[in-house]
């Protein structure tokens, strides 16, 4: 899935205002499915301002070139708004994990894509990443947070249930069926394991927003995975 591009201007359907001079043409006016996805387009562009100020609706709606109740014809709040970009970001990675686990039938290499794949979700969604830090859900309603915990945790038992395969195919290795799994430590336990996988990656997400999305997740993503996995 393509991540969400940056707002297109030409399409910005502009309200007309008492003041507005009609000298230019209207741009084509967009059906209510286009104009909700050219408001979470918008939304999640001006996430990308490193260090920005609590987005209103008001300065969205200014954004977009449209008043606040034009808005609130499409979201019945900012709130919803911002689930919208939840949902997003929650089809985009689980799919991507359906994916990973589908090719990949080795334990230790399906978490290692998975992990590598969440490192670098940012790098092409910088300001979804301050949704998933929810560095950006501050001051807005709890449920937000509580949504975007429940995903990361359903994010966690997907690593555990990719680590478990894993200490089965070294259960098996051990035993003399297969040579081919990855070997494993004494005492290896999945579940510890994917905390701290999820825990890592959470902490390179917000160093990343820190730095004003300057230092990418993935930076030696490949030694400290090593490091985590085995």
């Amino acid at each position: 899935m393509q991540p969400i591009d940056k707002p297109d201007e030409a399409l910005t359907e502009h309200e007309p205002t008492p003041h507005a001079v009609s000298a230019a043409p209207r741009a084509p006016r967009m059906k209510p499915g286009e104009r909700r996805v050219h408001i979470l387009q918008t939304l999640a562009a001006m996430l990308e301002v490193p260090k920005t100020e609590k987005i209103t609706t008001a300065a969205l709606a200014a954004r977009l070139g449209v008043s606040e109740a034009a808005l609130y014809r499409h979201f019945a709040s900012k709130a919803q708004m911002f689930e919208g970009l939840i949902e997003f970001i929650e089809q985009t990675l689980f799919g991507l994990i359906n994916q990973i686990a589908g090719k990949e039938s080795s334990g230790v290499l399906q978490a290692r894509a998975i992990a590598l794949m969440l490192l670098n979700f940012p790098a092409k969604n910088p300001g979804m990443t301050r949704v998933l830090t929810c560095e950006a859900l501050v001051g807005e309603h709890e449920r937000l947070t509580e949504r975007v915990n429940q995903m990361l945790e359903r994010v966690e038992a997907s690593l555990k249930q990719c680590l478990r395969l894993a200490q089965m195919e070294a259960n098996e290795a051990a035993s003399g069926v297969d040579n081919s799994a990855v070997p494993l430590p004494a005492g290896y336990d999945p579940a510890i394991r994917a905390s701290l996988l999820l825990s890592y990656i959470i902490g390179r997400w917000h160093r990343y927003v820190r730095s004003g999305f300057v230092r990418l997740p993935a930076e030696h993503a490949d030694a400290q995975l090593l490091l985590i996995l085995q």
